[in-house]
C-alpha cells in the first residue's frame, strides 16, 4: 500500500468546518464527484487520497488501521472501542465540534450532586424499586468505563436511539449519559449535570492511526502532510 488515506466527515457542518480548517493551512480538499462522491483529493498532494465518511465510521476505521489520518470526535474514538484511545494519536485539536459527555439526573434528586451520591442511590435502587437503576445513553462503552472507575456496578443501560434527554420523563430510564454543549436541552427536560459528572470533553480532532502499517515511505508521506498542517504524528 502506497500513499496516505485521509478521511474527513462526509456531510453537514462538520465537513464544512473541516475543509475550512485544512484551507486555513494552505491545503484545499476537493470533491470532484460532488456531494454524493466518497472520493476526494488535496490540491498539489497526489500522494494523499481523501475519503468522505460519516464521523463514526472514521473513528472505527482509524482504530482498525484501515485509514491513516482522519477528522472525528474524541467521543467517538472513546465510544467505538475500549482500545480506541490507545489505537490512535491526536495530532491536533481543531477547535470545533466541542461537547461534553455528561451524567445527568432529574432535578428532583436534590441530594444527588456527585458521583459518590449516585453510587449510594444505585446500591439502594433495587431494594427500593425492585429493579436496577436504568441509564439511557448512546455511549455504552464510555458509561461502562466511567461508572466502573466510580465503583458503580448496580445499573443497566438502555440504549438510546432518539432523544436521550427525554428518557427519564417518558419512564424509559432514571438518569442519562448524554452529550451536551450548553446543558440547556438537559435543563429543559428537567435534568441536571452532576458536579463531577463530565465524563469526557470532546471536540473534533485530526487523528493518526497507530495500527495502520507505516512503512518508511508512507511514514515520510504522513510526516510531510502533518508538517504542512503544523503538527506531528506523536509516535
Amino acid at each position: 500500500m502506497s500513499g496516505i488515506t485521509l478521511a474527513v466527515p462526509s456531510k453537514g457542518r462538520l465537513e464544512e468546518l473541516t475543509r475550512d480548517w485544512f484551507a486555513s493551512k494552505g491545503l484545499t480538499i476537493t470533491r470532484p464527484g460532488g456531494a454524493r462522491s466518497y472520493l476526494g483529493a488535496i490540491d498539489g498532494m497526489p500522494e494523499i487520497t481523501v475519503r468522505f465518511f460519516p464521523a463514526s465510521e472514521i473513528a472505527r476505521e482509524l482504530i482498525r488501521g484501515n485509514i491513516d489520518l482522519g477528522v472525528t470526535g474524541l467521543d467517538l474514538i472513546h465510544e467505538t472501542s475500549e482500545s480506541g484511545p490507545a489505537s490512535v494519536s491526536v495530532a491536533s485539536k481543531l477547535g470545533f465540534g466541542n461537547a461534553d459527555v455528561v451524567v445527568a439526573v432529574p432535578e428532583a434528586w436534590i441530594d444527588v450532586t456527585h458521583m459518590h451520591d449516585l453510587a449510594d442511590v444505585a446500591s439502594d435502587f433495587r431494594s427500593r424499586h425492585g429493579r436496577w437503576m436504568r441509564i439511557a445513553t448512546k455511549y455504552i462503552t464510555v458509561t461502562r468505563q466511567h461508572f466502573a472507575k466510580a465503583g458503580i456496578a448496580e445499573y443497566r443501560t438502555v440504549e438510546s436511539l432518539g432523544a436521550t434527554e427525554a428518557a427519564p420523563a417518558s419512564g424509559v430510564a432514571d438518569i442519562v449519559v448524554d452529550i451536551t454543549t450548553t446543558g440547556s436541552t438537559l435543563a429543559a427536560n428537567g435534568l441536571r449535570v452532576l458536579e463531577d459528572g463530565v465524563m469526557l470533553q470532546s471536540e473534533a480532532c485530526l487523528i493518526v492511526s497507530r495500527t495502520a502499517a507505516f512503512a518508511p515511505q508512507r511514514k515520510a508521506q504522513l510526516d510531510a502532510v502533518l508538517s504542512r498542517l503544523g503538527t506531528t504524528a506523536g509516535f
